[in-house]
């Protein structure tokens, strides 16, 4: 029976578990992993994966199949560009560290293979984490987040020593999420504790007499304290939905733009209210394409987001950066060879801006953001024509 300070031995009824701690930037872990699947041969292996981290680590090349497109129109650049910019830390460590990232959980999911064992994805998807965490985050608490976001990009790749004692301890996308809780405390039982309890569900209840667990580290203390307790797993996977005010916002912020354009004809006349207009198309159009031009985007892109932006700012279901996004992919559409270079290029700041998906993502963050800028400075600036 092998004995290790990261191995922990849990009877719970008639089963053993076997939970295994481990550090992503550790090629000891991987062979830990890998020595007491051997070992024991356990019924069922479950990692610290869900189903698209799973399959990013099994289909390297994965990225080559995305439609950049399809992803503009079904909105789910924000999600992309946050799993690109964790993506991002993992390999600038995987770097520093000449390892590969998730090498422990590969090598989990091989053995497992090998000796016969099944295989259980345990954690959470890592969309239903952000977007529970965003749902429940609150207004100041974004305004706080997604600077820090923006500048985790020029971040240096230098990694002090505090930083590497806490990899000992933490796998890396705990390390990420920890972060965040750390400067988030109130979201800290979303990104931590509810995956500890996620995880301590899915383990308890995997199959077979001998299930081997293979889990960050920093999860290990929480799995153990949860293990066995009753928990509900379907209120752990809900995605909050959207308040009251967040799902009307959008059209009473609409129609109070619009009814201040028809109160300024009413009140002030005609030729104030033709300048109301004018000075909200000038202003949105002159972010927004201010926006696309940090990006140096297409000139078509620049011009397109120019000309959409004063009727998106009043339409809550369309965006300037999905304008810019769309356009910009028409113009400039990612090759193979982006998709290829992707792992590389968002090590580096040049790279992210030089790989034409990290910058198509970019762009319909930051013309969205300028365009945003841009509407509040507009509103004070037509309210002197009333």
């Amino acid at each position: 029976m092998l004995e290790h300070e990261n191995v922990h031995r849990i009877g719970l009824g008639d089963r053993e578990i076997i939970l295994i701690g481990t550090a992503h930037v550790s090629r000891e872990s991987a062979a830990l992993v890998e020595r007491v699947i051997e070992e024991e041969k356990p019924d069922t292996v479950c990692v610290e994966l869900c189903r698209p981290r799973f399959e990013a680590i099994r289909q390297r090349d994965k990225w080559q199949q995305t439609d950049i497109i399809k992803v503009i129109r079904e909105k789910r650049t924000s999600i992309l560009l946050s799993q690109l910019l964790m993506a991002s830390m993992q390999r600038k460590i995987a770097k520093k560290f000449n390892i590969t990232p998730g090498e422990e959980m590969l090598r989990a999911i091989e053995c497992a293979e090998a000796v016969g064992a099944e295989i259980v994805l345990a954690d959470r998807e890592i969309r239903v984490t952000l977007l529970r965490t965003w749902r429940k985050m609150g207004f100041w608490g974004k305004v706080k987040f997604l600077p820090d976001v923006f500048l985790s990009l020029f971040a240096t790749d230098e990694i002090t020593e505090e930083e590497i004692e806490k990899l000992k301890q933490h796998d890396m996308l705990e390390l990420a999420l920890q972060t965040i809780g750390e400067k988030l405390p109130g979201v800290k039982a979303t990104l931590i504790d509810e995956r500890d309890l996620y995880l301590a569900h899915t383990i308890g209840h995997a199959p077979g007499a001998k299930i081997v667990a293979v889990v960050g580290a920093g999860h290990v203390p929480g799995i153990q304290r949860h293990l066995g307790e009753e928990i509900d797993i379907d209120a752990l996977k809900r995605v909050p939905e959207k308040g009251l005010w967040g799902r009307h916002a959008g059209w009473l912020f609409s129609l109070a733009i619009v009814g201040i354009f028809i109160a300024g004809f009413f009140c002030s006349g005609s030729e104030a209210s033709i300048k109301m207009v004018s000075w909200w198309a000038a202003i949105t159009a002159s972010f927004a394409g201010f926006g696309a031009l940090i990006l140096l985007a297409h000139p078509l892109t620049i011009a397109a987001t120019a000309i959409a932006a004063p009727v998106t700012t009043l339409h809550p279901l369309i965006a300037a950066g999905w304008v810019a996004g769309l356009t910009e992919a028409t113009f400039r559409k990612p090759q193979v060879k982006d998709f290829l270079a992707l792992q590389e290029d968002i090590v580096s700041v040049r790279g992210f801006f030089r790989n034409k998906i990290t910058r198509l993502l970019l762009l319909v963050a930051i013309v969205n953001l300028t365009t945003s800028v841009g509407t509040f400075v507009a509103i004070p600036v037509i309210m002197r024509f009333l």
